[in-house]
């Protein structure tokens, strides 16, 4: 019965059938928020909302120059994914790639992150949210030759963080992880654990681009993609109660 009328109620998009049976069921004695958990408007407007805000905030970025990084760049890629997501990943800069297209994560690494998403029911464009740490490519991809320009682009990614609040931040690889925690720790020494960053729980796990450099790390990299299933499972479960 859960199932019918939740597979019944997403397929309505008009409040006033939405308004016609939450009443009609009230009147039978049931709260339709029982099989939704949310109503419609708690749905939907949260979700507008931080899409504005997302949007307002990639204005403010404008075409920054507020690192050099502007002289070599052709877009600045911002963020892709669902603004309401109870998940977050976050890598480090955009690549040749991402940066022609102005999208994260769009290239080969891009790619495999896909297929790892895939193998535990999550989607770029459904249920996650994806950013980097830099907005804008260093040269040659190597963020290592522009340390000065993380402080100057991580507020609009914690500006993003406040925003989307996740339940869950996945960082792929040391850079965002570091940026966040304020740490300087190898990833090879870190992935996989468990922290806490201002309430939202955080794991770091490798960067698709070093699984392709380094395949044998996959295994652990599968490990921590399983462990991210069970959180997100649990959370479903909370929230069903």
């Amino acid at each position: 019965m859960k199932s019918y009328y939740n597979s019944f109620f997403s397929k309505l998009d008009n409040k006033d059938y939405i308004d016609f049976f939450s009443n009609y069921l009230r009147d039978l004695g049931f709260d339709y928020r029982k099989f939704l958990k949310l109503d419609y408007k708690s749905k939907q407007e949260p979700c507008k909302d931080k899409k504005l805000l997302l949007e307002k905030l990639r204005e403010e970025i404008g075409d920054c120059k507020r690192c050099d990084l502007y002289k070599t760049r052709t877009n600045i890629v911002f963020g892709v994914g669902n603004p309401c997501s109870r998940i977050m990943f976050i890598g480090e800069a955009p690549g040749e790639e991402e940066d022609l297209r102005g999208e994260p994560f769009v290239g080969r690494a891009g790619r495999l992150l896909d297929k790892m998403l895939e193998s535990i029911g999550l989607s770029r464009r459904e249920n996650v949210y994806i950013a980097n740490v830099l907005k804008s490519r260093p040269p040659d991809n190597k963020i290592s030759l522009c340390p000065e320009s993380i402080p100057k682009c991580l507020p609009f990614l914690l500006k993003q963080i406040e925003i989307i609040s996740p339940k869950i931040i996945c960082c792929l690889g040391s850079v965002a992880v570091n940026a966040l925690l304020k740490q300087n720790e190898q990833i090879t020494k870190i992935r996989g654990k468990i922290y806490d960053y201002n309430g939202i729980t955080l794991i770091p796990t490798y960067h698709p681009s070093y699984l392709l450099r380094n395949p044998i790390a996959k295994k652990e990299a599968w490990e921590d993609f399983k462990k991210i299933k069970i959180l997100l499972k649990r959370l479903e479960e909370e929230e069903n109660v």
